[in-house]
């Protein structure tokens, strides 16, 4: 699966961004869709999943009530809208692919086999 990830920016605290990310892949409904950030000099942290249909969601606690992962089958396509955007925020956020037709939905980034690029998320003060 080849993922590709937009919607990155520079936004100020307390705004909103939506990041996007593609998938090409036919099978894209057999998916579990996550979404990971990486601050520098930091590990690779879960912020979010949905199932492959989307009626499950699983968010990091640091991100609840703030950010909101969807997807639409349709067009292969996962989103992340985050909203009261925080400084702490900052990250190169990752979209990752799980071949996963259950419910489960896991934070830890090892089931995960196919990642994209990234896009930087940069919140001032």
């Amino acid at each position: 699966v080849q993922l590709q990830a937009c919607g990155g920016g520079l936004v100020q605290a307390g705004g909103s961004l939506r990041l996007s990310c593609v998938a090409s892949v036919r099978t894209f409904s057999a998916y579990a869709m996550g979404w990971f950030r990486q601050a520098p000099g930091k590990e690779r942290d879960f912020v979010a999943a949905i199932s492959w249909s989307g009626d499950s969601t699983r968010y990091a606690d640091s991100v609840k009530g703030r950010f909101a992962i969807s997807r639409d089958n349709a067009r292969n396509m996962v989103y992340l809208q985050m909203n009261s955007l925080k400084p702490e925020d900052t990250a190169v956020y990752y979209c990752a692919a799980d071949l996963n037709k259950s419910q489960r939905l896991y934070s830890d980034d090892r089931p995960y086999n196919d990642w994209g690029q990234g896009t930087q998320v940069t919140v001032l003060q």
